[in-house]
């Protein structure tokens, strides 16, 4: 969109009729793949005379299933974004309906485009890494992305200072696996050197992570973490399953005894840390013996809120050809008791809550009350007139 507004483009909302859109496809799911065909359907219906662009993951893996979908003038794949400008311009100015799939390829550096990567009124969202070297057996995403690229320091601090300037006071780090950031530099610099360089931004108050993966938090990485007063105090962590074998067929490179030790050094140096997750059910020769180890390790360490998935086969992917898939009722079962956990986790963490004093950064109105989330992302609604839009507030938590 920035590149866009750059180029003197007006950007309306979808609803609206446009000239050119965009559909930036996902495809971490069946379902993403499904609602982005969705809404490339959707688009011609507002304008069948505008330029309709697929980009993004779903376009970068499965680019023969979209060249059959007759809507679709354009299909750039994931580094082609960087000059979606001018792929459009080009096609606008020929109307040539021939889509030319066949050289989207991943770069093998970061695709740094040069300017605040998505903007809320008081927060700002920082993408510092893209690319994946983990390859879980359920994911499709290092094919989508390609390897580990990490984004220049001097760009990342240079676009955070000018964020700063504009009074955004958080900024969240993201990327698609930020544990690995710096890995691909042959200089040593890794996530906590960034941060701890972030964090001596003026103007920025606070520094939000996007999700973590496990193997990454060692004493000495939350110990430095933790000296920096600007962190909050929310981590979302990556763990998919509570039973060792399940998580020995995703592929994923810790066990459960190290999630508790990782779940312990937070708790430690982080009084009122806040943890959430993602967690798949219904994987590929789940048993129900190994759903119940899932429950009870979760049941443990009391997430205060996780995001449940029924697994959803990816072609491509290791564990779509392998035997024994769950039948989708069993999936459906499984997920309501760990919603049901998540639900009950979420309701007794506020309720320790009521009566005392949070910090709250308000974002927006919701009619009577303003709405915002403390540092460890509890969402808090203040009754009252005045707008506080964009300001730190310390108010009583309540019900």
């Amino acid at each position: 969109m920035q590149k866009f507004i750059e180029a003197g483009y007006e950007v309306v909302d979808f609803e609206d009729k446009a000239d050119v859109y965009i559909i930036n496809t996902c495809t971490v799911t069946n379902m993403a793949d499904k609602k982005s065909r969705q809404m490339i359907r959707r688009v011609k219906e507002l304008n069948e005379e505008s330029v309709l662009v697929a980009v993004g993951c779903y376009a970068q893996v499965a680019k023969d299933d979209l060249s059959k979908i007759e809507e679709i003038d354009l299909i750039l794949g994931v580094n082609e974004k960087n000059n979606i400008v001018n792929y459009v311009e080009e096609y606008m100015k020929n109307r040539n309906k021939k889509i030319d799939i066949s050289d989207l390829k991943y770069d093998t550096q970061f695709v740094d485009f040069g300017s605040i990567t998505y903007t809320e009124k008081t927060r700002a969202v920082i993408k510092v890494q893209d690319g994946c070297n983990q390859f879980c057996s359920y994911c499709i995403i290092p094919y989508a992305r390609g390897r580990v690229r990490s984004r220049n320091k001097e760009s990342i601090l240079k676009e955070i200072t000018e964020i700063a300037k504009k009074d955004i006071k958080e900024v969240v780090i993201t990327g698609i696996h930020i544990a690995s950031y710096g890995k691909d530099f042959k200089e040593e610099y890794k996530l906590i050197d960034l941060l701890e360089d972030i964090n001596k931004i003026d103007g920025i108050e606070r520094i939000r992570l996007g999700s973590l993966e496990p193997t990454i938090i060692t004493e000495d990485f939350v110990k430095r973490l933790s000296k920096l007063e600007k962190i909050c105090d929310h981590f979302h962590l990556s763990l998919q399953s509570g039973c060792d074998e399940t998580l020995k067929r995703m592929n994923r490179k810790y066990t459960t005894e190290e999630f508790r030790i990782v779940v312990k050094l937070l708790r430690k140096y982080f009084e009122n840390v806040l943890l959430t997750t993602d967690i798949i059910v219904g994987f590929p020769g789940e048993t129900e013996e190994e759903f119940e180890k899932t429950y009870n390790f979760l049941d443990e360490i009391k997430f205060y809120k996780m995001h449940v998935f029924k697994y959803s086969p990816r072609k491509g992917t290791v564990a779509a050809k392998m035997k024994e898939q769950i039948d989708g009722n069993i999936k459906e079962e499984r997920s309501k008791k760990l919603i049901e956990m998540s639900n009950k986790n979420e309701a007794e963490y506020n309720n320790t809550y009521i009566g005392k004093k949070v910090k709250v950064l308000f974002e927006e109105r919701e009619g009577e009350y303003m709405k915002g989330h403390t540092t460890n992302y509890i969402m808090v609604k203040e009754k009252t007139e005045e707008n506080l839009e964009n300001k730190i507030v310390e108010v009583e938590f309540k019900f």
